[in-house]
C-alpha cells in the first residue's frame, strides 16, 4: 500500500468510525445525506461484505424462480444490495430509506422498480401488509438506526412463509445492539411469528476502524470485525390479530 493510498484508507476509517457513533438518528441520516456521493468508494476500500454475504444467504433459501420473487431492500442507502441481487437474477426489487441524497445514488443505478423515502424507525413502511416474497436489511440494525422494536414492521410486510433476512455487526461496541436485538428475534419467535433459519456468523465483516474495535472478536489479528447474518420465515398463520405480532422484551430478574 502507498503512502497517498494509506492516507486515504485512515480518512475512510475515520469517517465509518464517525458514523458508527453516532446515535441520534436526525443526526445520522443527515451524515448519511453528506456521505452519500463517497459511499461507495468508502465502504469498497473497507472491504465490506455484508451486501454480498446477505444475499447469499437469502437467494439459497428462495424457492420462487427469481424473476417471479418480489423483494424489499429497507434501508437500501445506495443500492448495494440490488447490485449483488440483480446479479443473481433478481429483478422486482423495491428500496426504502431515510436519507434522500442516498436515494438519489440509488436511484442513478436504475435497479429498483420502486423506491420510496421512509425511516423506519420513525414511521411505518409504506407497504400493504404481506406484499413481499422477501425482505432484507443490511447494515443498518445498529444503535442510532432502526430501534429492535421496529423489526415486527419488517415480518408485517413480508407474505406468509415468506423470508426476512437481516445484519448487524457483532464488534464489541455493537454487541449491547445485538443482544438486544436477539431477544426481539427470539420473542417473535417465540410467539410464532416466524422460524430461524439460519445464524451465520461472519469473521471478516468489514475492516475494523480502530484497534478497540478488533479486541476480544475472534479475527484480530486480520484487522477485521466480525457481523452475523440471520434468516428467518415467516409462519403461514400468524397469531394475532390481522398477522400482527408484538415483540415484547424479555422480563428483567
Amino acid at each position: 500500500m502507498t503512502r497517498e493510498e494509506a492516507g486515504k484508507l485512515s480518512q475512510v476509517l475515520a469517517r465509518v468510525g464517525a458514523s458508527h457513533g453516532i446515535t441520534d438518528l436526525a443526526c445520522k441520516l443527515r451524515f448519511y445525506d453528506d456521505w452519500a456521493l463517497e459511499y461507495d468508494q468508502d465502504v469498497a476500500a473497507l472491504k465490506y461484505r455484508a451486501p454480498r454475504l446477505a444475499v447469499d444467504c437469502l437467494s439459497r433459501a428462495l424457492l420462487r424462480p427469481p424473476h417471479d420473487t418480489l423483494i424489499l431492500d429497507v434501508a437500501c442507502g445506495t443500492g448495494l444490495v440490488a447490485v449483488e441481487l440483480q446479479a443473481r437474477g433478481f429483478l422486482q426489487v423495491q428500496g426504502v430509506d431515510g436519507s434522500p441524497e442516498m436515494l438519489k445514488q440509488a436511484q442513478a443505478r436504475g435497479l429498483y422498480c420502486h423506491l420510496s423515502l421512509c425511516t423506519l424507525g420513525q414511521e411505518p413502511l409504506p407497504n400493504p401488509e404481506g406484499t413481499f416474497d422477501a425482505v432484507i436489511i443490511v447494515g443498518a440494525l445498529s444503535e442510532g438506526q432502526v430501534p429492535c422494536h421496529d423489526v415486527p414492521e419488517l415480518l408485517r410486510v413480508t407474505k406468509p412463509g415468506g423470508l426476512v433476512c437481516l445484519t448487524t455487526r457483532t464488534n464489541p461496541s455493537n454487541l449491547p445492539y445485538k443482544e438486544a436485538l436477539e431477544a426481539t428475534l427470539d420473542s417473535l419467535e417465540q410467539a410464532g411469528a416466524w422460524e430461524r433459519l439460519v445464524a451465520q456468523p461472519v469473521d471478516r465483516w468489514e475492516l475494523a476502524t480502530s484497534e478497540q474495535e478488533t479486541e476480544m472478536g475472534t479475527c484480530a489479528s486480520s484487522g477485521f470485525i466480525s457481523g452475523i447474518i440471520y434468516l428467518y420465515r415467516k409462519q403461514e398463520t400468524v397469531p394475532g390479530e390481522g398477522g400482527r405480532v408484538s415483540a415484547q422484551p424479555p422480563n428483567e430478574h
